[in-house]
């Protein structure tokens, strides 16, 4: 399972730099432990462009990244590896998303079957990022820039799976998974 953070897991704050502003989406945490305990291993797929802008340090990231484990470890939730790409937009980037890379480096370190992975994220570069790996669905989230990214992309449902929140699509990636 692959999961963009900023929007999807967390309030979107426009380059998050200080963990205490770190605020996760209602039912976030149980809905990663819903796809734990159902065999998924959770891996998050960031873009953080703030880095290469040089509005926050890749230190600032880590401490970020190292609230949401804290706030997730009380429920039971293990993130496996958080990816991330620091580069700004106009940069070149081995792993920025829509790249599928960093699918491909957990592919290969970890054996993950692309083909039975999921990606969700709130804007289309997280979608794209997941067909260019050749996932079993990408998903958007209308939470974030997901709602912005559904109007401007219509028809998108017809290539992605759209749900209001982590909660509703953890709900169906669950019984898509089941067969």
């Amino acid at each position: 399972m692959f999961l963009d953070r900023d929007g999807t897991l967390n309030v979107e704050r426009n380059y998050l730099a200080d963990p205490d502003l770190l605020q996760l989406f209602p039912g976030v945490p149980e809905s990663l432990r819903r796809l734990q305990d159902a065999g998924f291993l959770l891996y998050v797929v960031t873009n953080q462009s703030g880095i290469g802008r040089g509005y926050y340090s890749e230190a600032d990231m880590h401490r970020v990244n190292a609230r949401l484990e804290e706030l997730l470890r009380p429920h039971g939730v293990r993130l496996e590896a958080i990816y991330f790409a620091p580069e700004a937009p106009d940069q070149p980037s081995r792993g920025r998303k829509p790249s599928p890379q960093f699918l491909f480096d957990v592919r290969d370190a970890h054996g993950v079957d692309l083909a039975a992975s999921y990606m969700v994220g709130d804007k289309l570069a997280d979608l794209e990022c997941g067909w260019n790996a050749g996932v079993r669905a990408s998903v958007l989230v209308r939470t974030g820039y997901g709602g912005e990214t559904e109007s401007k992309n219509p028809g998108l449902g017809a290539r992605a799976r759209v749900f209001d929140d982590l909660a509703s699509a953890v709900g169906w990636i669950l019984e898509d998974a089941r067969g």
